[in-house]
C-alpha cells in the first residue's frame, strides 16, 4: 500500500547529498511503510530521524534483511509452486484450521488432507481436487472448485503465508528495501520523518542583460535533478552551498566478530610416573576480534532529458515588436517582461560557512525528470570593460562584465550567458562571488581593438660592490622593460584593463596599477574612438655576479679599479696578489722541468746498467765497463743535486701559495656606487 509519508521538503548539497523530510498521519497503533533503494539503507539509517508530533511513540524501525530471496524462501515453511498453487498450499497446511464457505452455508474444521478424484460430467470423466475436512467428530468432502471462499483461523498459518507472499512481492522490486516505522498512541497524530539520501549535485546557470543606460540584470536558475522513485509535489525546496562533511559507513550489512573456540578438555588414563621428566603442553585459543568493515557508494541514476521550468506564473505570449522580427519582450520591454515572467523572491540565510537559497514557492518536480528553479532576478553593479591577457590571446582583449556583486547574496559559481541590445553575445562562467567581491567575467573576443607587444632586457649600472673572504660580489638591476600598443578602431570609447604578470619584479618608473590580484597587475587605459595608446611597463630585479680573486689577472685588477669595484688600497694589494701568483708559476714551470731531468736520467741509467749486463771478459770491455760506470757515478751525483732543488722549490711554491692565500683572504671591501 502507498506510504502515508508524503515528501514535504527537500534540501540539496553541493557535495552530493540531499536531506529530505515526510509528514503523514497515522492512526492507533498503525504502521508506515517506506521504500529505498538498497544502496540508500547506509544513508538512511545514519540519518534517520522518527518523530511523532502528537504525544504518541514510536517503538522500533525494521527494515528488510539484507539476504538474498532464495535463502529468504528457504526459511518459511510455506512453499508455493508457480502451478498448482491452491491445491500445493492446502497440501502443505494440514490440521490447521479454516473455515469454508460453500454455496450459502459456512463450515469450520482442521485440513485433513487433498486427494484427487474422478468427476462425471456428461459423457466424459474429468479429475478434480477434493479438500477433506475434520468437521467436529465427521470427516466432510469439498469439492475445491466449489468452494467460495476459505479462511485460516490459525494465526501462525496466516503470519507465514503474509510472509511468503510479502517476501516474494519484494522480489518485484529487486533493489528496493522496505523500512516500516512501528508506531504507538492513540487517535489520528502527525509524524515526522527526516533523512539524508546520496543525491545529484545542484547546479547554477545565469542570465546578464546589458541595457544602455541601465544596471545590468543577473538572473540565476538552479538545476535540480529528482533521481528517485517518487515525485517531489509541491515541496519546500532550499539549496545549499558550501562544503559540509559526509561519508558512507556500512550499517546496513550484517557485521560478525570472530569469537574465541574453547575446546573441552580431554583426560587420558594415567601414565607411569617417569623419573626427571615431565612433559607439559599448553594451547591458546586464537583471540582475533578484529572485524572487517568495508564501506561503498554508489552513482545515483540519470534522470530523463526532460528539462521541466518552474515558473511562478505562466510566460506571456511573445508579441511582434513595431516594425521588428517577433521577439520575447517587444523591444524595448523586454527587460520588464523578463522582470514579470521570472519574478522571484529567494529566501536566503547564513547557515555557519553555508549559504541557502530557499525557493519562496512550492516546487514540483516528477520523478527521474529534472527542473530549472528561478533563484535570482536582481539588478548589479558592473560595466562593459575590455581585459587584455597576452597568455590568453596575444592580438586581441576579450569583452568583459566588470561585475561587482551588489545581489547580497552569495552567488554559486556556474555557466552565464550574456545578452545585449536582445542579441546574444557570449557565455562565460562566474566564479563563486560572495557579497561586494569583484570579479571580471570575459564573455567575447574583441576584434575591435588589436594589441602588440614588446618586450626587452638589459642589465643596468652596478650599484653596490662587496669584497670578502676571497670573493668580489657587485650587485646591479635586471630591467624589462613592456611595451603595450592598444588600438581602438571601434566608433564608442573602451576601457581597457592591461593585465601584466607579476613574476616577483617591482615596478620602475611606472604608474601604480588600478588593480593588484595575486597573479598580475591592472593597468587602466581610456581608448577614445579611432584612437592607439601606448602603455609602457618597466620592472626590475636583483642580480649580482661573483669573481673569486685567486684567478684575476692584471686587466682584471685594472677594470674593478677603473669601474670603482675596489679602492687603490684593495687594487695595489691585489696586484701583489699577480706577482706572487706569477713567482709560483715560475716555481711550478721549475718544478716541471727538474721533474723532466731527473725522469731522462733514470732512464739512462735503466740503459747503462743494461749494457753493463750484456758485456762478456775482456780488456776492451773492461775499458767500457768503466766508462759506463763512470757515467753512472756522475748521473747520480746529479740525482742528488735535483732532489735538493726539488725540495727548496716546493717550499717556496709552499710558502708564496700560503701567502697570496692570506692576502686575498684578508683583504674587505664594500662600496655603494
Amino acid at each position: 500500500m502507498p506510504s502515508p509519508l508524503s515528501i514535504r521538503r527537500v534540501v540539496l548539497y553541493k557535495h552530493g547529498v540531499g536531506y529530505f523530510e515526510r509528514r503523514g498521519k497515522v492512526t492507533g497503533s498503525e504502521t508506515a511503510h517506506l521504500d529505498f533503494k538498497a544502496r540508500d539503507m547506509n544513508d538512511v539509517l545514519k540519518s534517520m530521524t522518527v518523530l511523532d508530533l502528537n504525544g504518541g511513540s514510536v517503538s522500533a524501525v525494521s527494515y528488510d534483511s539484507t539476504k538474498p530471496l532464495e535463502q529468504l524462501l528457504s526459511e518459511a515453511t510455506i512453499r508455493i509452486p508457480e502451478h498448482g498453487s491452491l491445491t500445493a498450499l492446502l497440501g502443505q497446511v494440514k490440521g490447521a484450521r479454516v473455515r469454508a464457505r460453500v454455496g450459502g452455508a459456512q463450515v469450520e474444521g482442521a485440513i485433513v488432507g487433498l486427494e484427487s478424484l474422478p468427476v462425471v460430467q456428461g459423457e466424459a470423466s474429468v479429475v478434480r481436487p477434493f479438500l477433506t475436512l475434520l468437521v467436529g467428530a465427521s470427516l466432510r468432502t469439498f469439492d475445491v472448485l466449489e468452494l467460495g471462499e476459505l479462511e485460516f483461523l490459525d494465526e501462525a498459518v496466516r503470519k507465514d503465508l503474509e510472509f511468503y507472499l510479502a517476501t516474494v512481492m519484494s522480489s518485484y522490486k529487486k533493489d528496493s528495501k522496505r523500512l516500516s516505522i512501528l508506531t504507538a498512541g492513540e487517535g489520528s497524530r502527525e509524524l515526522f520523518v527526516s533523512y539524508v539520501l546520496e543525491s545529484p549535485v545542484w547546479k547554477t546557470s545565469y542570465r546578464i542583460l546589458l541595457d544602455e543606460g541601465k544596471p545590468p540584470l543577473l538572473q540565476g536558475w538552479a538545476l535540480v535533478d529528482n533521481t528517485g522513485d517518487e515525485d517531489w509535489v509541491d515541496v519546500e525546496l532550499s539549496l545549499i552551498a558550501g562544503l559540509p562533511v559526509s561519508f558512507v559507513h556500512d550499517l546496513y550489512n550484517p557485521r560478525y566478530l570472530r569469537r574465541p573456540i574453547v575446546e573441552v578438555r580431554s583426560e587420558t588414563g594415567v601414565a607411569p610416573v617417569i623419573p626427571q621428566e615431565a612433559h607439559e603442553s599448553a594451547f591458546e585459543p586464537s583471540m582475533d576480534m578484529d572485524a572487517e568493515e568495508e564501506a561503498f557508494g554508489s552513482q545515483g541514476a540519470a534522470p530523463a532529458a526532460s528539462i521541466m521550468p518552474v515558473m511562478a506564473a505562466p510566460p506571456p505570449a511573445p508579441r511582434r515588436a513595431k516594425g521588428g522580427p517577433m521577439i520575447g519582450g517587444g523591444g524595448r520591454d523586454m527587460r520588464a517582461m523578463l522582470e514579470q515572467s521570472t519574478s522571484v523572491t529567494t529566501l536566503t540565510k547564513e547557515v555557519g560557512d553555508l549559504f541557502e537559497y530557499g525557493v519562496d514557492r512550492p516546487v514540483t518536480v516528477h520523478r527521474n525528470q529534472s527542473a530549472l528553479v528561478p533563484i535570482l532576478h536582481r539588478p548589479f553593479e558592473g560595466r562593459r570593460v575590455l581585459l587584455y591577457n597576452r597568455s590568453t590571446r596575444e592580438k586581441n582583449p576579450m569583452a568583459c562584465i566588470e561585475f561587482k556583486n551588489t545581489t547580497g547574496l552569495t552567488l554559486e559559481g556556474g555557466p552565464v550567458t550574456i545578452t545585449e541590445d536582445e542579441t546574444y553575445v557570449g557565455e562565460a562562467m562566474l566564479d563563486t562571488l560572495k557579497p561586494d567581491d569583484v570579479r571580471f567575467v570575459p564573455y567575447a573576443v574583441e576584434l575591435s581593438c588589436t594589441v602588440s607587444v614588446e618586450e626587452d632586457l638589459e642589465d643596468g649600472p652596478v650599484f653596490r660592490a662587496r669584497l670578502g673572504r676571497g670573493t668580489l660580489i657587485v650587485e646591479f638591476f635586471h630591467q624589462r622593460r613592456t611595451r603595450v600598443l592598444a588600438r581602438n578602431k571601434a566608433k564608442r570609447p573602451q576601457v581597457l584593463y592591461v593585465e601584466h604578470p607579476r613574476t616577483g619584479w617591482e615596478l620602475k618608473d611606472t604608474a601604480a596599477p588600478a588593480e593588484t590580484t595575486d597573479g598580475f597587475w591592472r593597468f587602466k587605459r581610456e581608448l577614445a574612438p579611432g584612437t592607439s595608446d601606448t602603455l609602457v611597463v618597466t620592472e626590475r630585479t636583483r642580480g649580482q655576479r661573483q669573481y673569486y680573486l685567486g684567478n684575476v689577472g692584471l686587466e682584471e685588477v685594472t677594470f674593478f679599479l677603473d669601474s670603482r669595484f675596489i679602492d687603490p688600497r684593495v687594487a695595489q694589494a691585489l696586484r701583489d696578489v699577480v706577482a706572487m701568483r706569477e713567482k709560483l708559476s715560475q716555481v711550478t714551470r721549475d718544478v716541471q722541468r727538474l721533474d723532466e731531468e731527473r725522469t731522462q736520467l733514470f732512464r739512462d741509467q735503466e740503459r747503462i746498467r743494461s749494457n753493463i749486463d750484456s758485456l762478456k771478459s775482456g780488456a776492451s770491455q773492461r775499458e767500457l765497463v768503466e766508462r759506463f760506470v763512470t757515467k753512472l757515478n756522475a748521473q747520480e751525483d746529479r740525482l742528488e743535486s735535483i732532489g735538493r732543488e726539488l725540495e727548496r722549490l716546493e717550499e717556496e711554491r709552499t710558502r708564496l701559495q700560503t701567502e697570496a692565500n692570506q692576502r686575498i683572504e684578508s683583504l674587505s671591501y664594500e662600496a655603494d656606487l
